[in-house]
C-alpha cells in the first residue's frame, strides 16, 4: 500500500508539472523525447533527417529533431546542403509525410526543387503565395533572384520544367481588426471548474487543457488539419457515472474540438438534462475584407526522380540499423543525441567510402587532405 501511495503521488506531481507547463506529453527518461508512432505501435524516440546524395548514397547533413511527423521539414533539412552550391538548384526527393505546401514554397524559394510523392490521382500540389511586384531575371539560379521571380508571378527558367499555370489573381480576404486575447476569462482554476459544473466544457489555454461538466480534465488528442485543437480523455469517459447525462454517441468516450481562441463549449445534453438553456460563447470579432494579390501555381514533380528516394533515404538508415547496429540511441537529450549520430553518418559515410573507393585509396585521399 505504502508502495501504490507513493506511485499514485509521483504521478499526481508529473500530472501537476504538465498542467503548469502545458505539455500534452512527458517523459521522465529524456524530456526531449517525444511519444512517436513506429512500425511496432509506440515509442519515446526522436526523427533525424537525412540529406543523402543521389550518386554517391553518401549522407551530406542532418538535422536532429523531436517532431512526430516530417511536415514542414524538408527546407530546414536541405539549407546546409544549399549553402553548399548557392548558385546551383538543388533537387531534393521526398515521400508523401514531407507534404507541405508553405515548406514546398519555401524550398522553391531558395532555389531547392521538391520532388514529394504525390496521393494516388494526383499529379502535383497547388501552391500560393503573395504577389509582390519586382524587376527580375528569370536566367538566374540566385536563391534572390528566384524568389522575386516567383513573388512576381513569373516562372523561373530553373524552374519551367516543374512549375506550370503561374498566374496572379486578386482575391477577397477576411482580416481580423481586433484579436481576441489568448489568455482565460477566468482567473483561477477553482472558476473554470465552477463554470464547468454548470455544463460546459471550460478550455485553459495557457496549461492546454479542458475541463468538462463531471470535473475531469480533457487533454490534447490531435491538431486537425483546419487548425482546430481535439481533446479528449477516454479512461474518464468510459468510467463516467455521469456519461448518460454527457454523451450519447456511438463511440466509448467523447471528443470535443475547440479553435485557438474558443474558451467555453457548451455540453447540450447535459443542459437539457437539467432545463438550462446554453450561453452564448461566441465573442464578437471585428473585421473586414480587403482585395490581395496572390500568385498562384502548379507544382508538377518529376515523377522518375520521385522513384529514386526508396534507394536513397532508406540505404544509409537500413545500413546504420541493420549492418551497423545502431538501433537505438545511448545518450539522452536533443544536444548528446545529435552529437551521437553525427557518429553514426560519419561511421557510415566511411564505410560508404571504403566500398566506393578502395581502402588504400581512400586512406590515400584522406592523408592528402
Amino acid at each position: 500500500m505504502k508502495e501504490a501511495q507513493e506511485r499514485l503521488a509521483r504521478y499526481e506531481s508529473y500530472q501537476k508539472l504538465m498542467e503548469e507547463t502545458g505539455v500534452s506529453q512527458l517523459s521522465i527518461t529524456d524530456a526531449d523525447a517525444k511519444l512517436m508512432k513506429n512500425k511496432n505501435g509506440f515509442a519515446v524516440a526522436y526523427n533525424p533527417q537525412a540529406a543523402v546524395d543521389s550518386e554517391t548514397h553518401l549522407i551530406r547533413d542532418f538535422q536532429m529533431t523531436n517532431q512526430v511527423t516530417d511536415h514542414g521539414l524538408l527546407e530546414s533539412t536541405m539549407q546546409e546542403v544549399k549553402k553548399a552550391n548557392p548558385e546551383n538548384i538543388v533537387e531534393v526527393v521526398a515521400d508523401k509525410g514531407y507534404e507541405d505546401v508553405e515548406d514546398m514554397a519555401g524550398c522553391l524559394e531558395k532555389g531547392i526543387i521538391p520532388h514529394i510523392i504525390t496521393d494516388d490521382g494526383k499529379d502535383g500540389y497547388e501552391i500560393e503565395i503573395p504577389y509582390e511586384e519586382a524587376e527580375t531575371d528569370l536566367t538566374s539560379t540566385n536563391p534572390e533572384e528566384l524568389k522575386k521571380a516567383l513573388h512576381a508571378g513569373q516562372i523561373p527558367e530553373a524552374y519551367a520544367e516543374v512549375i506550370q499555370e503561374m498566374k496572379v489573381e486578386t482575391v477577397r480576404r477576411k482580416v481580423v481588426d481586433e484579436k481576441q486575447e489568448k489568455c482565460s476569462r477566468y482567473g483561477s482554476q477553482e472558476e473554470m471548474l465552477e463554470k464547468a459544473k454548470e455544463g460546459y466544457f471550460v478550455r485553459d489555454p495557457e496549461r492546454n487543457l479542458v475541463y468538462c461538466p463531471a470535473g475531469e480534465i480533457l487533454r490534447q488528442k490531435s491538431i486537425k488539419k483546419n487548425g482546430n485543437i481535439r481533446y479528449a480523455n477516454k479512461n474518464a469517459c468510459r468510467h463516467c457515472q455521469n456519461r448518460n447525462k454527457c454523451y450519447k454517441g456511438k463511440g466509448e468516450w467523447k471528443e470535443i474540438d475547440f479553435t485557438k481562441d474558443q474558451l467555453q463549449k457548451p455540453c447540450k445534453e447535459w443542459l437539457k438534462a437539467e432545463g438550462k438553456k446554453p450561453e452564448e460563447t461566441r465573442a464578437k470579432e471585428k473585421w473586414h475584407y480587403e482585395k490581395k494579390k496572390i500568385v498562384k501555381f502548379f507544382l508538377k514533380p518529376d515523377k522518375e526522380k520521385m522513384n529514386q528516394r526508396m534507394c536513397l533515404s532508406e540505404h544509409p538508415f537500413g545500413t546504420i540499423k541493420r549492418a551497423m547496429g545502431a538501433t537505438y540511441f545511448l545518450l539522452k537529450g536533443m544536444r548528446k543525441v545529435a552529437g551521437e549520430f553525427a557518429l553514426f553518418c560519419l561511421g557510415y559515410n566511411l564505410e560508404r567510402a571504403k566500398n566506393l573507393l578502395g581502402f588504400q585509396k581512400m586512406m590515400k585521399l584522406m592523408e592528402q587532405a
